[in-house]
């Protein structure tokens, strides 16, 4: 029999498998059947988005995913970047996908490696639209020597990724995987981004594999863990709290709901792919910078492309799972402070911009901006805008 050293070594051998996603056509069938029989609650007429989805929008969408919508010619479309699958964590550890596109460099030059870890309630989705303003600048008006190799993982219990076989993956545990992952595709120094949960992936990156990762760009703080006493606080960043607080008690039921009993409301969403539109499409209105009109921001194929993934890969659970897992990280680890050279893109219509006196108490902070547009999801929303940052950022940290 092998040694557990022996099976690691064997683990570690392994080569990415080229992976594409097809969605068979029974399981197409079963969502456009559940789709139009949903069953709509009562709601009165003019009600919009004030209590939450608006119904009238909701029916809509839903009627345009079981009959207009093309599933099968979006799923190809995740064929145009390469994506492969790994096992990361040992033998018995969790099969990783990830989207890997090399960068096109100049001659003489080479492509910083850049991996961007998304959140909820989304998937590697996030990134599509800046793979290629990443990977070949050139080709898009910008300095072909800012190029980079961009890896794109879903992390284990989002997208395509499996869910993990025990208990659910935290931010920290996850930045294990990805430094794994980085190391299994021979990277020894390289970049890390990421925004919502992929805020806090990157950080714990940046704080246990510090020696790897060069620097570490986050479009948010996350939500404010206070280690010390309030008293140690500015006026802002004490206003910052305060208002983080109001936000939680007037938006964050589903956040509560995330952290305590995710798989009571999940039931009900795998089930449902109405109520699993419902329970995303709120927010991705709520947090973008779309003014109230998601048409703005998204076409209806690409909020059905997002909502297809989550459907069909049954995610959904597992993904708000990890609210709760990131809830028991112990406070000693919020209160680390990030020395890796840190940045910040302040989006304007994100959630509870924080104060640049907080950035600097918790990271080495190098540069913070605030783009002209763009919200939580400011990668899909405003990808020249992210794009932009991300080389201006990044360009001191080049070899």
């Amino acid at each position: 029999m092998a040694s557990d050293v022996e099976s690691v070594v064997r683990g570690m051998d392994a080569v990415p498998e080229p992976f594409r996603p097809v969605t068979e056509p029974e399981a197409l069938d079963d969502l456009r059947r559940r789709l139009r029989g949903t069953r709509w609650p009562e709601a009165r007429d003019g009600l919009g988005w004030s209590l939450g989805a608006d119904p009238a929008y909701l029916r809509e969408l839903v009627a345009y995913w079981a009959d207009g919508f093309d599933w099968p010619a979006r799923e190809a479309e995740f064929a145009r970047h390469p994506r492969y699958r790994l096992r990361l964590g040992g033998p018995d550890g969790v099969d990783v996908t990830f989207v890997h596109v090399r960068g096109v460099a100049p001659e003489g030059r080479t492509a910083l490696p850049l991996v961007l870890t998304h959140g909820w309630p989304d998937s590697s989705w996030r990134y599509l639209k800046v793979i290629d303003l990443l990977t070949d600048p050139g080709a898009h008006g910008a300095d072909p020597a800012d190029a980079f190799d961009v890896v794109v993982p879903d992390m284990p219990g989002f997208g395509y990724s499996a869910i993990p076989a025990g208990s659910t993956m935290d931010s920290k545990a996850v930045a294990r995987l990805w430094a794994e992952l980085m190391q299994r595709l021979g990277y020894a120094r390289y970049g890390a981004a990421g925004g919502d949960i992929g805020s806090s992936v990157s950080r714990f990156l940046a704080l246990d594999s510090s020696r790897e990762v060069v620097a570490v760009h986050r479009m948010d703080a996350g939500l404010p863990v206070l280690a010390g006493s309030p008293d140690e606080l500015s006026g802002e960043e004490r206003d910052w709290l305060a208002r983080a607080a109001a936000w939680g008690a007037a938006e964050g039921a589903y956040a509560a709901m995330h952290r305590t009993k995710p798989l009571t409301a999940a039931v009900g969403l795998a089930d449902s792919p109405a109520g699993l539109a419902a329970w995303v499409v709120e927010k991705l209105r709520a947090w973008s910078d779309c003014h109230g009109d998601l048409d703005t921001v998204y076409t209806r194929d690409e909020i059905l492309t997002l909502l297809s993934v989550t459907w069909f890969t049954g995610s959904i659970g597992s993904s708000m799972s990890m609210y709760r897992a990131n809830a028991a990280i112990p406070a000693a680890e919020h209160a680390r402070r990030v020395e890796v050279p840190s940045g910040f893109s302040l989006f304007p219509g994100d959630i509870l911009t924080p104060p640049r006196a907080w950035l600097e108490r918790t990271t080495h902070l190098v540069r913070v901006t605030e783009p002209e547009s763009g919200g939580h999801f400011a990668p899909f929303e405003r990808p020249e805008i992210y794009a932009r940052e991300l080389r201006d950022f990044f360009r001191p940290f080049r070899a």
